[in-house]
């Protein structure tokens, strides 16, 4: 197989569909730059309608995004942050959330019954959240309930998950949270119960049952949803302390114990940081491991001169790469494609959702059934009242 060299750009990437590597994924295309918009009169378009709904409008932008998207968002910020937001903007009608579907859920269930949230294009999903299905849960529930430890077990759900998966952690006695606060949750759920059920991101359990709370990884099973008893016997059930879930993100899963190795390898010095919805033992090798905002908030206090490669989607870093000239920002692998369901947020699904509010028709609301978000809301709350930390994710 010939090996062509890719063009050299800013981070150094390979991106799928350029060139060969057989280390890279196949059949993937996936081209260096986004395409622009086909329409040039996009963006004034969009700042004409942003302008004329004017405080009635409320765009929230993922760090995750697109900069075309970006650059219109009132507030960016992580998953829970920009619902938080949501829900200190009451005076606005249209919560416009340039994001993933699940957090558009959480904007609805946090804000005002005449508020609308809105999601541009309704096929924005996220992969993780989709391992986990409200009858997948119900279904593991009954296996811990015939082996006899339900009763002592306290479900905890990452924000990156289902209104149906937040409405059963709150009717079960359990709470959200998120990669910022995972070792405080796992903490109170432990002063609840004996045990945790810890879903949908198994990596981000287990990192922090393993290394904020020093269990073992032995305390740690694996529940696999598609088998049955969750491939797992009674006997490891009971023993278990934390039981977590086959699921896990697309993007980050994809970081490797050997990419710590090569990025070492290529840029002398370089620090490592990584978050921790990536593997355990890529975690173990990096030398910072945080929340998106951990990530943003490390390289903004990082010296001139030092060098990083970090774990994470890649809009961010090369937002942040761009965003500081005066260090080296790479991203830890060289074979790498954006988030494709974050990615389908673009500028024409936009400017759709924005000139249709303008024309007074909604499209593509988010709306939770009540009975489900009283008891998200409830696991919601839960997560508010645990002791504060700096940053959120």
């Amino acid at each position: 197989m010939t090996f062509t060299e890719p063009q050299p750009t800013q981070l150094a990437l390979m991106l799928l569909g350029r060139g060969s590597d057989l280390q890279s994924e196949r059949g993937v295309d996936c081209p260096g730059d986004l395409p622009p918009a086909s329409d040039p009169d996009l963006v004034e378009r969009a700042r004409a309608a942003k302008a004329t709904l004017g405080d009635r409008l409320f765009i929230l932008g993922h760090h995750y995004q697109r900069d075309e998207v970006v650059q219109f968002a009132d507030v960016t910020g992580d998953s829970f942050k920009l619902a938080r937001d949501a829900a200190a903007r009451p005076a606005a009608d249209y919560i416009v959330f340039c994001g993933v579907h699940f957090m558009a859920e959480s904007a609805d269930i946090l804000t005002s019954p005449a508020q609308k949230v809105i999601l541009p294009d309704l096929a924005a999903g996220c992969s993780m959240a989709d391992m986990a299905t409200g009858q997948q849960l119900l279904d593991a529930w009954d296996v811990l309930t015939d082996v006899g430890v339900a009763d002592v077990t306290i479900p905890i759900t990452y924000m990156n998950s289902s209104a149906a998966i937040k409405g059963f952690t709150g009717a079960h006695r359990g709470a959200v949270c998120t990669s910022s606060n995972a070792e405080r949750a796992l903490r109170w759920a432990f002063e609840q119960g004996e045990k945790v059920l810890f879903l949908p991101d198994q990596h981000l359990g287990r990192n922090t049952a393993v290394l904020e709370l020093g269990l073992s990884l032995d305390d740690c099973v694996l529940f696999d949803p598609h088998k049955p008893g969750g491939g797992l016997t009674p006997q490891q059930l009971r023993d278990a302390k934390v039981i977590l879930w086959r699921g896990h993100c697309s993007v980050h899963g994809r970081f490797t114990a050997e990419n710590v190795d090569d990025v070492r390898a290529r840029v002398p010095g370089v620090n490592v940081l990584v978050h921790p919805e990536c593997r355990h033992d890529v975690v173990l090798k990096a030398d910072y491991v945080g929340s998106t905002e951990y990530i943003i908030n490390t390289l903004n206090a990082a010296p001139a001169g030092s060098s990083w490669a970090v774990g994470t989607e890649l809009n961010l870093v090369r937002r942040l790469a761009d965003q500081h000239p005066d260090k080296r920002i790479v991203f830890l692998e060289k074979t790498v494609c954006y988030c494709a369901t974050m990615n389908r947020i673009d500028l024409p699904h936009l400017v759709h959702s924005l000139e249709s509010l303008v024309r007074g028709e909604v499209v593509n609301q988010i709306t939770v059934e009540e009975h489900v978000a009283a008891n998200a809301r409830i696991a919601l709350d839960r997560m508010l009242a645990l002791p504060s930390v700096t940053s959120v994710t």
